[in-house]
């Protein structure tokens, strides 16, 4: 399989943030309807599985981004 290129890696960066944003306002949302605190809904969102693999994933597209980077 070929390494991806420049631009798969800018656009799977740009699907991923606004995916991740949709995510957190969600769950911000859905905390604030059942009336939670803040910090409990902060909370909510650093353990948030998805929204760690998701951070996770931008971090090695960042990467590839990096490496594909014209010298």
């Amino acid at each position: 399989m070929a390494d991806p290129s420049r631009q798969d890696c800018l656009e799977s960066i740009e699907v991923l943030s606004g995916y991740r944003d949709r995510l957190v306002t969600d769950v911000k949302a859905m905390g604030q309807r059942l009336k939670l605190p803040q910090k409990q809904i902060e909370a909510t969102l650093a353990s948030h599985a998805e929204l760690q693999r998701i951070e996770a994933v931008l971090l090695q597209l960042a990467s590839q981004l990096e490496a594909t980077a014209p010298s």
